[in-house]
Parts: structure tokens; C-alpha cells; sequence
């Protein structure tokens, strides 16, 4: 099992019709992490921006992992976002994103949040993976293809 299987729940999983831009997708992901794991919606918002205003977290190829560190959060917490359309990200190939994988860790988590980072990367660098995910549009089967991938 992958570490990334333990901390994304399938309510977690969302296909984004209508966000344009990285604030919108963050307002809608603070609202999910509010709802499903009572993190408040402001302090999601303002962790992943104060981590984007240090660099852009959109890696290249489409893929972006936002992630912040959230005070009082007890384990790490995750979310998918499959965009319909791709949003500017400034990722270092100058692609538009359109996988957003946001990443919450405890404040003081450095190698569980350094882990799980590490296991992001692997599984976006994998184009057979990416594939997967453009070509499925059911929250749960992505759920699923994050839980069975293996590096």
C-alpha cells in the first residue's frame, strides 16, 4: 500500500468544471478540506498561497501539488482535483495544469511531508499513470487508480 492511499479519501476527489484560476481551485479545496476534515476553508486557503507565493508547486507535464502546512492538524490530509480545463499554473514548461493534487501536512511533519512529496513525484512522472487519469472521469475509479498505484 502506498502512503498516498492512507491519506486520500474518495470524498476527496473532485472533477472541476468551473474554477479558472489557482485562487478558485484553493477556495474550492479549502471548502472540501472544511466539510470533510473540519479544517477551516481560510486556513487551507492561506496555507497553499503562502507556499505558492514562494514558488509555483506546478511541476510541468500538467501537474501541480499544491501543499501547506496547516497548525493543529493532526495527520496529513489530501485532495485530487481533475480540471476540465487547464488553469495557468506558472509551471516550469509553461503548460497549463489540469492535475492538482493538494497535500496538507501537520506543522512540524518534515519526512512524512517530505514522503509523501516524494511519492507525488514518482506517481506524476509515470505517463502511463497520467494517462489513467485523463482518461477517467468517475471520482471513484481515480480514487482507485491512486490506491492501486504502485512505484
Amino acid at each position: 500500500m502506498n502512503l498516498i492511499s492512507k491519506i486520500l479519501t474518495p470524498e476527496c476527489v473532485l472533477l472541476d468544471t468551473e474554477s479558472t484560476s489557482k485562487k478558485r481551485v484553493f477556495e474550492r479545496v479549502g471548502l472540501l478540506f472544511e466539510n470533510t476534515h473540519q479544517i477551516a476553508r481560510s486556513q487551507v486557503f492561506d496555507s497553499l498561497f503562502a507556499r505558492e507565493k514562494l514558488g509555483s508547486t506546478g511541476l510541468g507535464q500538467g501537474v501541480a501539488i499544491p501543499h501547506g502546512r496547516v497548525k493543529g492538524l493532526r495527520d496529513a490530509a489530501a485532495a485530487f482535483v481533475k480540471m476540465q480545463n487547464s488553469i495557468p499554473f506558472e509551471a516550469p514548461d509553461g503548460l497549463p495544469v489540469n492535475f492538482i493534487f493538494v497535500l496538507l501536512v501537520p506543522e512540524r511533519a518534515n519526512d512524512l511531508h517530505l514522503q509523501l512529496l516524494g511519492e507525488l513525484a514518482q506517481m506524476f512522472s509515470d505517463a502511463a499513470f497520467r494517462e489513467k487519469l485523463q482518461n477517467t472521469d468517475d471520482p471513484a475509479a481515480l480514487h482507485k487508480l491512486f490506491v492501486d498505484w504502485q512505484g
